[in-house]
């Protein structure tokens, strides 16, 4: 019997930061053993489908 041979796949590339859920249901995430707050965390939650963006609701308009 001949021996098959696999095709080789792609390492994915590793992210530069690790996501923690925590117990309340929401998510840290950690660089270079730091937690990243803010914009930028917002930016990563965004990009990995973990949270929603909101936008502002329409004003009522002035009578």
């Amino acid at each position: 019997m001949a021996k098959t041979s696999t095709p080789k796949t792609a390492k994915k590339a590793k992210k530069p930061y690790r996501l923690v859920k925590k117990k309340s249901g929401k998510y840290a995430v950690i660089q270079k053993g730091k937690k990243v707050n803010g914009p930028e965390k917002v930016a990563i939650l965004l990009a990995e489908g973990l949270i929603k963006a909101l936008t502002p609701k329409a004003k009522p308009a002035a009578e």
